[in-house]
């Protein structure tokens, strides 16, 4: 069906109505991501501080696991592809079933609420997809609008969940095929992220900002320093890829049991657990990046993080992969600024958006995301750093489904998938 609020016809009338119907449906999406997402943050917000306060909940890994893979398996949803399906049901005529909202919410906290290593925006774009769905095929929308739905759902959650809505808005349009961006979207998805970000802020969900400690004056030599930062940055977010695929690869070869592959996951999470002697790489990990921030972590830091989150995500247990990624940047960050002497903390901040660029080739999601989190003040640092990792950091990625539809290095269409 056709929903049109504005009868003129010709051109104008048909931008009016464009303008109306999708301000309707984005308010409806926006203020429906916001209260989700409110009590999906508060949820993952409470089961991380249960974490932390009963250390036995690490030891109901395997259980949470089992039950994971149970769910999944109930719902005939073990071919769950999670944010892959996502981006196929946009770019092409991909499928996604309306039970992938409430698997990923559950699974997600349950997965912190043991301590595996994992994020929450995986589970954004999924419910927010989901929502999408669910509003299109309640307003009988044609397959192209339900498309937009799903970019104007997975905004509204994500702007909900981080208080990123510029970010979260273009993330939707730029992330599933790089090199062209759905401008149709645009409106939607911008009023969604801002109305999801407003609604969720009033029920009391704060969003992602960091001070910087010290900016310096952008000179030459402060450039060649970020101008460094960013291409070790585009290294460390290819390894990163690999590691995650490579996990999910390497444990479907070991363990063919889905049951068996995640008891083997907990068990190896329980031994570095261990290992490490404290809960630092458990969950999203937002203290160490706090401590990023502040100019000071451990030398190994962002190499364990990638670690326990390859372990985690590579299993089967749910959440998603941006949150650790921005704690891979930020300890990796202050670690070279530290060892350079130049401002850890700006470098911190830099090594976040660097990192979220190389694994997501998204360099104007990136800017915004910087601007959002941190301020404008470090503006040529951030577009310095985005701009040298987005360069180097090849046709890797973490979504196998993102598309690259033109050269990174030259004005040419490729049509390729991310490695």
């Amino acid at each position: 069906m056709k929903l049109e609020l504005f009868t003129a016809r010709g051109p104008v009338g048909e931008q009016v109505n464009y303008f109306l119907k999708w301000g309707l449906i984005s308010t409806i999406v926006g203020v429906l991501g916001g209260v989700i997402g409110g009590i999906f943050g508060h949820g993952i917000q409470m089961a991380a501080a249960s974490f932390q306060r009963f250390g036995w909940l690490l030891y109901l890994l395997p259980l949470s696991g089992v039950a994971i893979v149970w769910l999944y398996q109930t719902f005939h949803q073990e071919k769950n592809r999670g944010t892959n399906m996502v981006f196929e049901v946009v770019s092409s005529d991909g499928k996604l079933a309306l039970c992938t909202g409430p698997l990923i919410f559950v699974s997600t906290i349950l997965t912190h609420l043991t301590g595996g290593s994992a994020g929450r925006e995986g589970a954004a774009l999924q419910i927010g997809g989901s929502m999408g769905i669910l509003v299109g095929k309640l307003l009988k929308l044609d397959e192209r609008d339900t498309k937009v739905a799903v970019m104007c759902g997975m905004s509204g959650y994500f702007g909900a969940l981080f208080g990123t809505p510029l970010a979260a808005a273009l993330f939707s349009l730029e992330v599933i095929s790089v090199g062209v961006m759905y401008y149709a979207a645009l409106v939607p998805c911008l009023f969604a992220s801002f109305i999801g970000a407003g609604m969720a802020g009033l029920m009391g969900l704060s969003g992602e900002h960091f001070e910087i400690l010290e900016i310096p004056a952008f000179e030459p030599k402060s450039a060649l320093v970020i101008i460094f930062l960013g291409a070790l940055c585009a290294a460390i977010s290819v390894l990163f890829c690999l590691m995650l695929h490579g996990s999910e690869h390497l444990y479907k070869k070991r363990f063919q049991n889905p049951y068996v592959r995640i008891l083997a996951a907990s068990a190896i999470l329980i031994g570095l657990t261990l290992l490490v002697g404290n809960r630092d790489f458990n969950g999203s990990s937002m203290g160490l990046i706090e401590e990023a921030m502040e100019g000071h972590v451990r030398y190994e830091a962002f190499i364990l993080k990638m670690v326990f989150t390859a372990v985690t995500l590579g299993a089967g247990y749910k959440g998603g992969e941006i949150v650790p990624t921005l704690c891979v940047g930020a300890t990796f960050g202050c670690i070279i600024g530290t060892f350079l002497g130049f401002s850890p903390s700006l470098c911190a901040a830099c090594g976040m958006a660097a990192l979220f660029v190389g694994v997501t080739n998204s360099p104007v999601t990136s800017m915004l995301l910087a601007f959002e989190m941190f301020g404008f003040e470090g503006m040529p640092y951030f577009v310095m750093a985005i701009a040298v990792s987005f360069a180097l950091s090849g046709y890797y990625g973490l979504y196998g489904s993102q598309k690259f539809v033109y050269s990174k290095m030259r004005t040419e269409f490729i049509n390729r998938r991310a490695h």
